[in-house]
């Protein structure tokens, strides 16, 4: 018996309004307006605790051919408020999967909304900017929903660190065992952190303490890490001074990584300032090169929100990396201090394994600063 359909409308702040049919969820959600353009990996881009606050629309046409699984996931569930595709595809194959995609969004009640142009909304993005937008199988009034949309929260200034973050500290253990004396022990800053990074740190031989976001550095300091990793996360990192306090009285204690907005953190502890993008980079195709070999990567990448590459003392901190389309910092390196950090994902998933290299980097960070 064929499903019944739903109609969904998709307003924007600017009076934009686009129409579709449902699956997954019905309801209202409220959200940032987003694009990805990754041809594969939605069930890693749902559960990506980064997403928090986002509608996300799929560049790629055909979504839900493979259906889902419980090991392709990036934390407990999904973050999204949204998901919004050209076409679903009911009838998935892959020898994987356990549901399809459907199932998987009403499980974890998340709107899905196919049948739109979503080309139409790319392009308006990358023309207008990223704005805030309002979902909706309930108030099908295009009026109503574009005020709603205007008088919705955004995403500057806002906490949505603390809403994705872990309520207490954990060791991290998946289905590799580690060694009896692990070679070293990182203490992880969890602002939603992905389950992928602490997969390869852990494949590295790594102990991965997970702590909460509101962790005082003197508490991770107790652990005795021989590192410090800066998590990616949700939002604006305007947003979490706190966070930027505690990780200013650790820089110089222990090496430190940070990805995304870990990234960005270490930018407002080292002094400098960040701003919002346009349009953000989201996908798994954004060329970033390395400024000290030349060397391009193709990253996987998921930010709205950037530290302004003027702002950094070039006479403490290194320039390492930037995007190749917007000329963006994408990574630095403290001159003085074992700490260094990067916009994109080095972790993939999904995306390129370009940059996965950066992870044995931290690992010959932790032994000099261990032997020195």
């Amino acid at each position: 018996m064929p499903t019944k359909t739903i109609t969904a409308l998709i307003a924007l702040e600017d009076g934009r309004v686009f129409k579709g049919k449902t699956f997954g969820a019905r309801g209202e959600r409220y959200g940032e307006i987003v694009f990805n353009t990754s041809m594969t990996g939605y069930q890693e881009i749902l559960t990506d605790p980064s997403y928090k606050g986002q509608i996300v629309t799929m560049t790629y046409p055909l979504i839900g051919n493979y259906g889902g699984n419980p090991e392709d996931i990036e934390s407990y569930c999904p973050h999204v408020e949204g998901f919004v595709v050209r076409e679903y595809i009911r009838n998935y194959s892959n020898w994987r999967a356990e549901e399809n995609l459907e199932d998987f969004l009403k499980r974890h009640n998340i709107i899905g909304v196919e049948g739109i142009d979503t080309r139409a909304i790319t392009r308006h993005i990358r023309s207008a900017g990223a704005m805030k937008a309002v979902i909706s199988t309930e108030d099908l009034d295009p009026q109503s929903l574009v005020g709603k949309a205007q008088n919705s929260p955004g995403l500057i200034g806002r906490d949505l660190v603390k809403e994705v973050t872990c309520g207490e500290t954990y060791l991290w253990f998946s289905k590799k065992a580690l060694p009896e004396s692990p070679p070293f022990k990182v203490a992880a800053m969890d602002f939603g952190v992905k389950h992928n990074i602490l997969r390869i740190m852990e494949r590295l031989g790594c102990e991965v303490t997970v702590v909460p976001a509101d962790t005082s550095a003197d508490q991770i300091l107790a652990l005795n890490p021989d590192g410090v990793f800066l998590s990616n996360g949700p939002g604006d990192p305007a947003g979490v001074p706190y966070i930027v306090e505690e990780v200013k009285k650790l820089l110089g204690k222990r090496p430190i990584l940070g990805i995304c907005l870990g990234h960005q953190i270490l930018g407002l502890a080292f002094g400098g300032k960040t701003f919002k993008l346009k349009f953000g980079h989201r996908g798994g195709n954004q060329p970033v090169k390395e400024l000290r070999t030349g060397k391009i990567e193709i990253t996987a990448q998921n930010h709205g929100f950037c530290v302004d590459i003027e702002s950094m003392d070039k006479n403490e901190v290194e320039l390492t990396h930037i995007n190749l389309n917007d000329q963006t910092l994408e990574g630095m390196r403290h001159k003085k201090l074992p700490i260094y950090s990067v916009q994109y994902h080095p972790e993939a998933s999904p995306g390129p394994h370009d940059a996965r290299g950066l992870f044995q980097g931290f690992l010959q960070m932790m032994k000099d600063y261990r032997g020195s």
